[in-house]
C-alpha cells in the first residue's frame, strides 16, 4: 500500500484523522485571590490572570461562551497556618467562588482542586509531625474536612492533589457521610516531583518554605509505581485519574491507558505552558505547536486535558482551525 496515496489529499487526510480535540475535552484552571477589584496578570504565566471574586463574571461568561465545559479552581490566601485552616474555611476563597460561579451560570463544572500547599505556613501539602515530615495519616482527616466543604459550596468534582496514600478512600467516606455521594473524585493519581511546577507555584503562592516534596510527589525515573498508585486509588473509589505532568510523561499516561478502563487526563502543567509561549516569541514555533501538544495528549490516552492553553484552544477550534 501507498500511504501517501490518503495523505495527498488534505479532505482524506482529515477524514482518516485517528485522534481529534474538541472544546469539550478542555478543563481551564482559574487563580482565585483574595481582595477586591483584582484583575492581575502573572508574571510567570502571561494570559493567566489572578481574579478577586468580584471579578470573576466577566471571565466566567468567557469561559462558557467559548463553550469551555469545566474550570478547575485554585485559591491564593494571604492568611497561613501550620493545618491550613483557610482550606476548610466555610467562608474560604474556594468556597466564596465556587458560590459566585453557580450564581453566574449552569453550564460549567466547577473542579476544586484539593490539596494544603497553598494554606500552610510551611508550604507542605498535609500536616507535619514533630521531625518537620508530612504525617500521612493525621493530614487525611484534614482532607476529608476540606472535601466536604468544598462540597457544601457547590463544587462538582473534588479532585486532590497532595499525594498522601489513602486520601480517596478517606474523601469519598467524608462525602458520603455528608451526603454528597454523587460528587466526583478526580485524582491526581500519578503526580510527579517535577521542575515543570515552577510558574504554578509563583501563581499560587505554594513553594515550601523548606526541603521539597519528594517523600509524597513520584519520583520521576518510575513508570511502574505510577500504575500501582493508579490501581490503588481506583481501587478506593476514584471516578478520574490524572497523570501530572503533561509532556514529559505521555509514556506513563499511555501504558496507564492500556492498563485501566477509566478515564484519563492530563495535566499540561505551567512550566510546559510558560516554555511553549517563550519558544513561540522567540519565534523557535509558531502557535500551531499548542495543538501538536494537545494531540499528543489526546494521543497518548487523555480523555481530557487541564490546560492553560484552554481559551485560546477553544477560539482556534470555534475558527475552524485544526491541527
Amino acid at each position: 500500500m501507498r500511504m501517501r496515496r490518503i495523505r495527498n489529499n488534505p479532505i482524506l487526510r482529515s477524514m482518516t484523522a485517528e485522534t481529534s480535540l474538541d472544546v469539550k475535552d478542555l478543563i481551564y484552571p482559574l487563580f482565585v485571590i483574595e481582595g477586591e477589584n483584582i484583575k492581575k496578570e502573572i508574571p510567570s504565566l502571561p494570559g493567566v490572570y489572578h481574579f478577586s471574586v468580584d471579578r470573576l463574571e466577566e471571565e466566567i461568561q468567557d469561559i462558557v461562551d467559548l463553550k469551555i465545559p469545566a474550570v478547575i479552581l485554585f485559591g491564593v490566601v494571604d492568611h497561613k497556618d501550620s493545618c491550613g485552616s483557610g482550606a476548610y474555611d466555610d467562608n474560604g476563597i474556594i468556597q466564596q467562588a465556587c458560590r459566585k460561579i453557580k450564581d453566574i451560570t449552569s453550564d460549567l463544572v466547577v473542579i476544586t482542586d484539593l490539596c494544603m500547599c497553598e494554606y500552610t505556613d510551611h508550604g507542605h501539602c498535609g500536616i507535619l509531625d514533630d521531625t518537620g515530615m508530612v504525617d500521612n495519616d493525621k493530614t487525611l482527616d484534614y482532607l476529608a474536612k476540606i472535601a466536604v466543604s468544598h462540597a457544601k459550596a457547590g463544587s462538582d468534582v473534588i479532585a486532590p492533589s497532595d499525594m498522601m496514600d489513602f486520601r480517596v478512600s478517606k474523601i469519598r467516606g467524608a462525602l458520603d457521610e455528608n451526603g454528597f455521594k454523587d460528587i466526583p473524585i478526580m485524582s491526581y493519581a500519578a503526580k510527579f516531583a517535577s521542575k515543570y511546577y515552577g510558574p504554578f507555584r509563583d501563581a499560587a503562592g505554594s513553594s515550601p518554605s523548606f526541603g521539597d516534596r519528594k517523600s509524597y510527589q513520584m519520583d520521576f525515573h518510575n513508570g511502574d509505581e505510577a500504575l500501582r498508585e493508579i490501581a490503588q486509588d481506583l481501587d478506593e473509589d476514584a471516578d478520574f485519574i490524572i497523570v501530572k505532568p503533561g509532556l514529559a510523561y505521555l509514556d506513563v499516561l499511555a501504558r496507564a491507558k492500556d492498563h485501566f478502563n477509566t478515564n484519563f487526563i492530563t495535566y499540561n502543567v505551567s512550566g510546559e505552558y510558560a516554555m511553549i509561549l517563550k519558544a513561540i516569541e522567540c519565534g523557535i514555533f509558531d502557535e500551531s505547536i499548542i495543538m501538536e501538544n494537545m494531540i499528543a495528549m489526546k494521543r497518548a490516552g487523555a480523555k481530557m486535558i487541564i490546560t492553560y492553553h484552554a481559551k485560546w484552544l477553544a477560539r482556534q477550534l470555534k475558527e475552524g482551525h485544526h491541527a
